[in-house]
């Protein structure tokens, strides 16, 4: 059976949600110097940018990333440069965004990104990192860990999980991926990658049940 024909089951669905919940850090969005548009499969993260931008919160924006597997058929160009040009559509004007095409995973895209803002002359004090709705907790670990001068809030498009579900079609593939970005919240501090965060109990029990039940595509060796 395919990624995307495996039925999912009303339990599995329960764990997958509280697992999205706790995924979220649930930041109300307010200006900041910058902000860093995170690459992936999900160009929903270049529309909220977009959308943010236009509403003023940020003069500049960085898409950052280059391919990954999950990626490299639907951007072949790399993920930042697909994001920026969208981003161009949707209004953004070009000398508003910066470009770093080479990130491969999340600290490459906060320590690269960083790189190229200092490049630029910009020196941020507050970051807004605008991602998958999934994605913010461990991004605002990450960032946290490599860049701890600055102060950092997250922000995604405001789905709830059954939409966000909809919007990507491939049920299989979003709850894989909320349990890989889970493990490596729990994984990552130990190797110095993120910081620590506290796991709750109910959090632990939904990953170890989706574990067992075969949602493990996307997982580390540990």
């Amino acid at each position: 059976m395919s990624d995307n024909q495996q039925t999912i089951t009303e339990d599995q669905w329960h764990w997958a949600a509280r697992i999205w919940d706790y995924h979220q850090m649930h930041h109300q969005p307010r200006p900041v110097d910058v902000a860093i548009g995170l690459g992936s499969h999900d160009l929903g993260v270049a529309t909220h940018a977009a959308g943010l931008y236009r509403a003023g919160l940020f003069p500049t924006l960085v898409f950052t990333g280059g391919n990954s597997p999950t990626t490299v058929g639907v951007f072949p160009r790399g993920e930042a440069v697909h994001f920026r040009e969208h981003a161009l559509d949707l209004g953004v004007p070009g000398e508003a965004i910066l470009l770093e095409p080479n990130a491969g995973n999340t600290g490459q895209n906060i320590t690269l990104s960083r790189q190229v803002l200092a490049a630029a002359g910009i020196t941020p004090a507050t970051v807004m990192i605008i991602c998958k709705p999934y994605m913010e907790r461990r991004s605002y670990a990450t960032a946290r860990k490599l860049w701890p001068e600055a102060e950092f809030l997250c922000a995604s498009e405001p789905l709830e999980f059954d939409d966000y579900l909809k919007s990507i079609g491939n049920e299989k593939l979003v709850l894989d991926m909320l349990v890989g970005d889970l493990q490596r919240i729990i994984e990552y501090p130990k190797l110095g990658f993120a910081m620590e965060q506290e796991v709750p109990e109910d959090v632990r029990a939904a990953y170890a049940s989706l574990v067992q039940d075969g949602f493990t595509s996307r997982l580390i060796a540990v």
